[in-house]
């Protein structure tokens, strides 16, 4: 007797199918899984360094470079890492209480330090310091100190007067100190100096007592000033008559001398100074004549005598 088995083919061919799609959506999920590990991968071959920072690489934490500029800089991911350090100028301040050579207290002394690092220097600072302790290893020890010894070498007055001098000294000994450590001095500064009262007082009065001077001093040179002036003006004056009177001798030296070569001269003279009117008295010293004014014509007193021949002149006139 034949035997018969039946197979159910329908769900076998389901089975298949479902398989094969499995496969497929296994496929895009490695693919997708391997994509996002190249992005990964490739994202971090790169760093950006900001502006004003300088960027540090490092390969298996030791420093292979130490001055990558701003901007996108590679790397081997999980190999070589790139650390960011700040070049840009940075401040420390500090308070403290410092003492003047003729024992005067300087109290709550505001000290304020610009600094930076130096960017060839700065393999030499991570190692040597530690850019997080250079406040504490290098700037806390050194900077009150020097400021302190060197406001003890000065008075106080001098500190109130020359400050910016003190100043000057501080910064270039600082300067001293930290170069070798890769610190750059930029600037330093003293910005308040609090003395007893009494100290401020006399230092007040003091500075008043200089103005009242040199107020004086400005007006005793004002009035020295003004003499000289009224001097200058005396001799110009001095100067201007004797240059008037050498004029003077000189145009009578010229008249004597026309005189003296020609006696006609005077007669000529007398004519430039006469004012066109004739006198009402005219005498030759022994025999006057009169003019008389209106209508009736003018007499003689003297028939023997007659009038100059040349045109007569007033006695006011004559010289």
């Amino acid at each position: 007797m034949a035997e018969f088995k039946f197979t159910d083919a329908g769900k076998t061919g389901s089975g298949a199918k479902s398989t094969g799609s499995g496969n497929k959506t296994g496929g895009i999920i490695l693919a997708v899984v391997i994509l996002v590990i190249i992005l990964a991968v490739v994202f971090n071959c790169f760093t950006i360094v900001q502006e004003g920072f300088i960027g540090v690489k490092y390969q298996f934490g030791r420093i292979i470079k130490d001055d990558l500029s701003a901007g996108l800089n590679f790397r081997i991911p999980f190999v070589e890492e790139i650390q960011e350090v700040d070049i840009r100028d940075q401040i420390y301040s500090v308070t403290a209480d410092a003492y003047t050579s003729d024992t005067q207290s300087v109290n709550d002394l505001q000290l304020k330090l610009n600094y930076r690092y130096s960017s060839g220097m700065l393999s030499s600072i991570i190692r040597d310091t530690g850019i997080n302790n250079v406040e504490n290893k290098l700037l806390v020890p050194n900077v009150a100190k020097i400021a302190k010894d060197a406001i003890g070498k000065v008075k106080a007055e001098d500190l109130v007067q020359s400050r910016s001098q003190v100043q000057s000294s501080i910064q270039s000994e600082l300067t001293e100190v930290l170069n070798p450590y890769g610190i750059i001095v930029t600037a330093f500064a003293i910005e308040n100096l609090n003395f007893d009262p009494a100290f401020e007082a006399s230092i007040q009065e003091k500075v008043i007592a200089a103005q009242d001077a040199l107020k004086m001093e400005n007006k005793t040179r004002e009035k020295e000033e003004e003499a000289k002036q009224i001097v200058i003006a005396a001799q110009a004056d001095a100067d201007s008559q004797v240059a008037i009177a050498k004029a003077e001798a000189e145009a009578i030296g010229l008249i004597e001398e026309q005189l003296a070569n020609s006696p006609n001269y005077i007669d000529y003279y007398k004519l430039q100074k006469w004012n066109g009117v004739l006198p009402q008295v005219m005498s030759d010293g022994v025999n006057p004549f009169v003019t008389i004014t209106g209508s009736q014509p003018a007499a003689q007193t003297s028939p023997a005598s007659s009038a100059p021949s040349y045109p007569a002149y007033t006695a006011d006139t004559e010289e």
